[in-house]
């Protein structure tokens, strides 16, 4: 996978709102760096933008990526603890 440019520079974030927000992104970005192709994602939209099930995976997706957001959080909150 090609590296274009860096947006995750850190999984830290101020609020549990911004990470969530960035488990969104990360989401997204994953998708992105799946499909490459910007025309197909948007053709396909319209499939899973009514069916509850894949609505759902997606909701589950960012749910995972959240956990990964708030490990990291919590992870550097206990080590600044320790110091």
């Amino acid at each position: 996978m090609e590296n274009k440019d860096t947006w995750l520079e850190s999984l830290i974030t101020s609020t549990p709102q911004d990470g969530r927000e960035l488990a969104i992104k990360m989401a997204r970005k994953s998708i992105a760096a799946i499909q490459t192709d910007a025309d197909i994602r948007k053709k396909l939209r319209a499939d899973y933008a009514n069916d509850t099930a894949q609505l759902i995976a997606s909701a589950n997706v960012i749910a995972i990526e959240f956990q990964t957001v708030a490990a990291a959080n919590n992870y550097w909150k206990k080590e600044q603890k320790l110091k």
